[in-house]
């Protein structure tokens, strides 16, 4: 035998010892992959009761979201309205006020005067009381 025939044949046991170690790392390869398909199989059946159960409160907290943005479209309509009462009773509040204060002042003056010409023309005298309002008062 030369030294090539024992380069050769040292070579071919060298490559089987290789594809014997490369067969043997495949086959756990293949196990760890079977484990790992059993695993994502389990995983699969106890997600998809939780994902199914999550859709429906999704859609449920959307419809409940939808009946709120409704409610709160409705409450902006009304308050709009309700804006626009108030203004309008304050400017009609200040023309009454404004269309009823003198006529009211010189009516209480009238019957003010009446009762006390009435008075006097009976006979009773009536006693005049005269109170001075500031029209500023000063703080101390």
């Amino acid at each position: 035998m030369s030294a090539g025939d024992l380069a050769v044949t040292l070579a071919a046991v060298l490559c089987a010892i290789g594809f014997a170690a490369l067969i043997v790392v495949l086959l756990r390869v293949l196990d760890s992959l079977k484990a790992l398909r059993g695993e994502m199989e389990t995983l699969r059946a106890e997600t998809r009761p939780l994902l199914a159960e999550l859709n429906v409160t999704t859609l449920a907290a959307r419809d409940t979201i939808e009946d709120a943005r409704a409610d709160l479209e409705r409450f902006d309509r009304l308050l709009g309205s309700a804006e626009a009462i108030s203004e309008a009773m304050e400017g009609s509040g200040r023309v009454a006020r404004t269309a009823f204060s003198a006529p009211a002042i010189k009516l209480a003056g009238l019957a003010t005067g009446t009762t006390r010409a009435v008075r006097r023309l009976r006979g009773r005298q009536t006693s005049t009381t005269i109170v001075h309002i500031p029209t500023e008062r000063r703080r101390a």
